[in-house]
């Protein structure tokens, strides 16, 4: 899989260390210092930008214009200092590095956002098929459709009439050389007045990802490569019903949805959440996915499984799932009682980064016993639950 950066910065210690780390990554980069010289750039797919917000009319001036291409990359932004963190992120920025940039916070930075490069390209990807689907729209008849691709997250799907873009949909068809049929609601991401529409999934269950992962591995002739990464080197330092809290030097952009897997004497427990808030080179806040039973029982797991060996030191892995949550995170789970670490996950865009730890650090009370019921009404540090030391 070959990667492309454009790199735009007048800054020679960071060029040369972003230069060094990109290449270890195997990534082409190209360099260039005036805003002018990116319009002279031979045309190709970029996959991230690094970008230098010195000036931050310039910087936000590239970041619009490159966001408008048919596929936008990721964006890395080179920052001063915190305070410009919330405006970078505001003008679509996903990751951030601060200055003086060093080697080993640019390596995590842009290794947590090359694996999930390479992740959004397998999700992404798609597979020709042609097979009737049934599509029953909210407050209209049944309509039929030929799917024309599918890939992880939806289907091009072509009808007699145009669908309105946004419309909630349900769809039942059978994918070839699968006995099961499957029946899945979908929203309306896009829609041509010919009848082509392309459907985005909502509420996949693990069982009917995994269906469509297997179709699309066993009928794809160069199916991008899996990155095995995972961010082992995370700690799990607050937790609610709602949400929790993840230090790490390589966190995940804010609406990214990702995958938490607990260890702890090898019983292992998985959940789905989306990032609230991130906070670069520190962390970041991340509210579970509760739609459905099946996601509040993966949280429930998480803290049977805590309270149930105190004193034991857990391993926590997380790896990127997609760049952006397509699925409403309805917290239905945490919907009946008080979570302050949800709240204030929620809330945190009136915070600066040093006041948002502050309130974290605030809500965790000591407790000489804490049980499932009351981590289900309370949020609570993990100190409170195992030992780190």
């Amino acid at each position: 899989m070959v990667l492309r950066a454009l790199l735009v910065s007048a800054d020679d210690g960071a060029i040369a260390i972003l230069n060094s780390v990109l290449s270890e990554f195997a990534v082409t980069v190209q360099h260039c210092v005036h805003s002018s010289e990116i319009f002279c750039l031979p045309e190709y797919k970029l996959d991230v930008l690094v970008i230098d917000f010195d000036d931050p009319d310039q910087a936000i001036s590239i970041v619009q214009s490159i966001q408008s291409s048919p596929f936008p990359p990721l964006i890395v932004a080179i920052l001063k200092d915190q305070r410009s963190v919330r405006g970078a992120f505001a003008a679509g920025a996903n990751f951030a590095l601060y200055k003086p940039v060093s080697e080993d916070k640019a390596r995590a930075t842009l290794q947590a956002a090359i694996a999930l490069i390479k992740r959004e390209r397998r999700r992404c990807f798609r597979v020709p098929v042609q097979v009737p689907v049934q599509l029953q729209l909210e407050n209209a008849k049944e309509t039929e459709g030929i799917i024309l691709d599918i890939s992880e997250d939806g289907i091009d799907i072509l009808t007699a009439e145009p669908i309105c873009p946004s419309s909630k949909v349900r769809a039942r068809f059978t994918l070839p050389n699968c006995a099961d049929g499957v029946e899945i609601c979908g929203e309306v991401a896009w829609a041509n007045p010919n009848g082509q529409s392309g459907m985005r999934f909502v509420e996949v269950s693990e069982s009917l990802r995994d269906t469509f992962r297997e179709f699309i591995t066993s009928h794809a002739p160069e199916l991008p490569a899996e990155d095995p990464w995972q961010d082992s080197g995370c700690k799990l330092t607050d937790l609610s019903l709602g949400a929790c809290y993840v230090e790490t030097a390589s966190p995940f952009p804010e609406r990214s949805v990702i995958d938490l897997c607990l260890n702890v004497n090898e019983t292992e427990v998985s959940a789905e959440g989306t990032v609230q808030v991130m906070h670069p080179e520190v962390g970041m806040g991340i509210e579970f996915a509760s739609g459905t039973p099946a996601q509040r029982e993966e949280v429930q797991n998480l803290l049977n499984l805590l309270t149930s060996c105190p004193g034991t030191l857990p391993k926590l892995r997380i790896a990127p799932r997609a760049l952006s949550a397509f699925e409403k995170f309805k917290n239905e789970g945490a919907s009946g009682f008080d979570d302050p670490l949800l709240e204030l996950l929620r809330n945190h865009e009136s915070l600066s980064q040093e006041q948002f730890l502050h309130e974290l650090q605030q809500q965790r009370t000591p407790q000489e016993a804490v049980t499932t019921q009351k981590l289900s009404q309370t949020t609570s540090s993990l100190a409170d639950i195992v030992s780190f030391s």
